[in-house]
Protein backbone atom coordinates (compact mmCIF):
# COMPACT_ATOMS: atom_id res chain seq x y z
CA UNK A 1 0.00 0.00 0.00
CA UNK A 2 1.40 3.77 -0.99
CA UNK A 3 2.03 6.07 1.71
CA UNK A 4 -0.48 8.74 1.34
CA UNK A 5 -0.67 12.38 2.43
CA UNK A 6 -3.21 14.56 3.37
CA UNK A 7 -3.42 18.30 1.82
CA UNK A 8 -1.73 19.63 4.81
CA UNK A 9 1.24 17.22 4.77
CA UNK A 10 1.73 17.80 1.23
CA UNK A 11 1.53 21.44 1.94
CA UNK A 12 4.47 21.19 4.35
CA UNK A 13 6.57 18.73 2.35
CA UNK A 14 6.21 21.63 -0.64
CA UNK A 15 6.45 24.43 1.93
CA UNK A 16 3.57 26.28 0.64
CA UNK A 17 0.53 27.10 2.60
CA UNK A 18 -2.52 24.34 2.37
CA UNK A 19 -4.83 26.75 0.33
CA UNK A 20 -2.60 27.00 -2.50
CA UNK A 21 -2.46 23.04 -2.91
CA UNK A 22 -6.22 23.23 -2.67
CA UNK A 23 -6.19 26.39 -5.27
CA UNK A 24 -3.89 23.62 -7.49
CA UNK A 25 -6.93 21.22 -7.36
CA UNK A 26 -9.62 23.76 -8.52
CA UNK A 27 -7.40 25.01 -11.51
CA UNK A 28 -8.77 23.55 -14.72
CA UNK A 29 -6.66 21.68 -15.88
CA UNK A 30 -5.62 21.16 -12.45
CA UNK A 31 -1.65 22.12 -11.34
CA UNK A 32 -0.47 20.64 -8.45
CA UNK A 33 0.28 17.25 -8.03
CA UNK A 34 -2.18 14.48 -8.79
CA UNK A 35 -4.46 13.84 -6.08
CA UNK A 36 -7.20 10.91 -4.92
CA UNK A 37 -10.85 12.38 -3.96
CA UNK A 38 -12.53 10.22 -1.99
CA UNK A 39 -15.14 12.08 -0.68
CA UNK A 40 -16.49 15.75 -1.43
CA UNK A 41 -13.99 16.40 1.87
CA UNK A 42 -11.14 13.44 1.68
CA UNK A 43 -8.38 14.44 -0.87
CA UNK A 44 -5.03 12.18 -0.03
CA UNK A 45 -1.84 12.12 -2.46
CA UNK A 46 0.10 9.59 -2.86
CA UNK A 47 3.69 10.44 -1.76
CA UNK A 48 5.88 8.97 -4.60
CA UNK A 49 3.42 10.74 -6.99
CA UNK A 50 4.25 13.87 -5.16
CA UNK A 51 8.05 13.10 -5.52
CA UNK A 52 7.45 12.33 -9.35
CA UNK A 53 5.39 15.61 -9.87
CA UNK A 54 7.61 17.92 -7.69
CA UNK A 55 10.57 16.14 -9.69
CA UNK A 56 9.33 17.21 -12.75
CA UNK A 57 9.08 21.01 -12.17
CA UNK A 58 12.68 20.84 -10.82
CA UNK A 59 14.82 23.40 -12.83
CA UNK A 60 18.41 24.05 -12.99
CA UNK A 61 18.23 27.56 -14.75
CA UNK A 62 18.13 30.47 -12.36
CA UNK A 63 14.81 32.17 -13.38
CA UNK A 64 14.80 34.88 -16.21
CA UNK A 65 14.58 38.45 -14.69
CA UNK A 66 12.35 40.78 -16.29
CA UNK A 67 14.12 43.75 -18.42
CA UNK A 68 17.22 41.41 -18.41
Amino acid sequence: MPALLNTREVARLLRVDPSSVRRWRAERPPQGPPFIRLSQRVVLYDAAEVRQWLNKHHSTQAPQRKGA
